[in-house]
């Protein structure tokens, strides 16, 4: 029974140093919250040092916000001043004579937009540039003394004939100055008039925002418009519709060179590269003699 006994209960040296190696893991496993502990105590916060660095932030904050209003105080210490005229004036020697180069871009869409400057006045109003920048500006300024100019606008309700205005009258329609007045009778020359006021939105700078601010404002009367003989039409005469490529203007003189004088629109159509919506664009233009 004893010898049994003592045969069950016998291990290998194997399966004594397996039981060994497996103590020693278990042990390591239990203590190692211990020793990670025993290494690694937490740091404690230390709120004066906090308080500190969050007081450094804030006052780093405000430091920025007043390094912004001083920025063109800085940048006009080293400005050179020099005469000059204000209206197309580059962005380059606005920053020349001290402003940023944010100031600068807010003139430039004004001059975009159709502003222009006929006094000093007029240079005295933008709110990007400040009194103090002004007075310093204000000698240099190649434009007559005075307030800023104000044009004549049209009474409420009165509707101005875009067709027949010259560029004086053109600047009494609410939003229009005298650069968008130039640009608009600069393109009615070349198309030969308005047939509709939506061509408006075709001058350059008059977008979709512009033409909602002047639309109540004018008329148009197609009785004004300048018309071509299509049958007797050469190329240069063609060349004044901003609608036709010069492909497009061959194609009609030679189409009409071979197959003879078109009887109205509907002959046009017959020109492969012409497509519905230039035809519409030309039409009013055209006379069929």
């Amino acid at each position: 029974m004893i010898p049994r006994i003592k045969h069950y209960l016998s291990i290998s040296k194997k399966e004594w140093n397996g039981m060994v190696v497996m103590i020693i893991l278990i042990a390591l496993v239990l203590a190692a919250p211990y020793i990670y502990q025993a290494n690694h105590k937490d740091n404690t916060i230390n709120f004066k040092a906090f308080d500190k660095a969050a007081n450094t932030t804030t006052e780093n904050a405000g430091i920025d916000v007043a390094n912004d209003a001083v920025s063109s105080r800085v940048i006009s210490a080293k400005a050179s001043l020099f005469h000059f005229n204000p209206n197309k004036l580059p962005v380059a020697n606005w920053v020349k004579l001290g402003l940023t180069e944010h100031q600068a871009e807010i003139i430039k869409h004004y001059e975009d937009k159709g502003g222009q400057f006929y006094t000093k006045g007029d240079v005295q109003k933008m709110y990007s540039i400040n009194a103090e920048t002004y007075k310093r500006l204000e000698p240099y300024i190649d434009l007559p003394d005075g307030p800023a100019y104000h044009i004549n606008k049209a009474k409420p309700g009165e509707v101005i004939e875009i067709n027949s205005a010259d560029s004086a009258r053109l600047t009494m329609i609410r939003g229009i100055g005298p650069a968008f007045a130039h640009r608009i009778v600069h393109y009615r020359e070349r198309v030969g008039g308005f047939y509709n006021k939506e061509q408006l939105k075709e001058v350059y700078g008059i977008d979709a925002e512009k033409y909602n601010q002047i639309k109540n404002g004018v008329s148009v009367d197609g009785r004004h418009i300048i018309k071509v003989n299509i049958n007797t039409a050469v190329f240069n005469d063609l060349k004044r519709f901003p609608y036709l490529s010069f492909k497009q203007m061959d194609a009609i003189i030679a189409y009409r060179d071979e197959h003879g004088s078109y009887r109205s629109i509907k002959d046009l159509e017959n020109i492969a590269i012409l497509n519905a919506q230039i035809l519409r664009k030309i039409e009013p233009y055209l006379v069929f003699k």
